[in-house]
């Protein structure tokens, strides 16, 4: 059996629908799949289990890129074409069954519940997940502490309007670790800071790298591959971030996680899972997109109305509520 899925381009998207993916896998587990994405997210798929190949997809003007992927499957049968993108792939190419995305005309719908639509799986929405191969396991192994509690934080984004202000990252963080004897937060004393981000958003995330001792920081902004920041993330005890295709990664890794929102909607996006939570500006949505003069291209933070407070409550919460279900 061979299925070709289509998949998403942002890391965001490509962890939100990797439980639709992860269902065809176990449904299928004598099957070879290829894998369709763009380039930021392919590595997230390098240990899908029956993965024969993936495509890497390169934006092209006038659409080229899906000319250049239907050239690439189009001389083989496949036996379930699956594609989140909804794209004309499945129309184009010989197969047997094809499934494809329902249009997203549910704004207020998760987006783990709409990619679950592609396989009628909405009723039961299947979890996202990560792969992740041993070499990333060993080399996460190498760069996280085994015996002292991390904290990963991801102080950046993909757009400036949703990266909450570095000063108060460093503000939560102090509280949650008791540095400086801010110990009344204090869920995790003396825990290591893992710093997440993108290797051009070094400067963005450089305040908090800055603020802690070279010993309490693992400096992770550029310097791994996806799959080995994923490894890295099952080995940390507590994820807080904007939203992102990080804060999302964090879920799947199954830690508890903290996403921080404000011009982004959390009912949309908001990281899945039991161990998840979120938290949002006080101005809504409403307010903070589309309003007069908005220009997203110009625009600076859009997370001022967050407080630290609301934040390390909500950290904490969370924490005691994942300890207590521990018991």
């Amino acid at each position: 059996m061979r299925i070709l899925y289509v998949g998403p381009s942002r890391i965001g998207d490509a962890v939100l629908s990797s439980g639709l993916l992860d269902s065809l896998c176990r449904n299928y587990p004598d099957a070879r799949i290829t894998i369709a994405c763009g380039s930021s997210a392919a590595s997230l798929f390098e240990a899908v289990p029956g993965l024969d190949r993936i495509i890497v997809m390169h934006k092209r003007p006038r659409g080229g890129h899906w000319w250049d992927l239907w050239r690439q499957v189009v001389g083989q049968r496949w036996s379930l074409v699956v594609d989140v993108r909804r794209s004309i792939i499945p129309w184009t190419v010989l197969n047997a069954r094809r499934a494809i995305a329902p249009p997203s005309s549910h704004y207020d719908e998760h987006a783990v519940v709409s990619f679950a639509r592609t396989l009628g799986l909405s009723g039961f929405p299947p979890i996202p997940r990560l792969w992740i191969a041993e070499k990333h396991h060993a080399a996460a192994a190498a760069l996280m502490p085994t015996e002292t509690p991390v904290i990963a934080v991801a102080p950046t984004a993909n757009w400036q309007g949703k990266i909450w202000p570095a000063d108060r990252f460093v503000d939560v963080i102090r509280r949650l670790t008791g540095v400086e004897g801010a110990t009344d937060d204090a869920v995790l004393p003396d825990a290591v800071i893992a710093v997440l981000g993108a290797e051009n958003e070094r400067d963005a995330a450089a305040p908090v790298l800055d603020a802690f001792t070279a010993a309490r920081v693992i400096d992770l902004v550029g310097t791994q591959d996806l799959p080995t920041i994923g490894a890295c993330l099952t080995r940390s005890s507590l994820f807080v971030g904007n939203d992102s295709g990080l804060m999302h990664m964090a879920a799947a890794a199954g830690i508890p996680t903290v996403g921080l929102f404000g011009p982004s909607r959390p009912e949309r996006y908001a990281p899945w899972g039991s161990r998840a939570t979120w938290v949002t500006t006080e101005k809504p949505y409403s307010e903070l997109v589309g309003g007069k003069g908005y220009d997203h291209r110009t625009t600076d933070t859009l997370m001022d109305s967050l407080s630290v407070d609301d934040v390390v409550r909500a950290s904490t919460s969370l924490w005691y509520r994942v300890e207590e279900d521990r018991e």
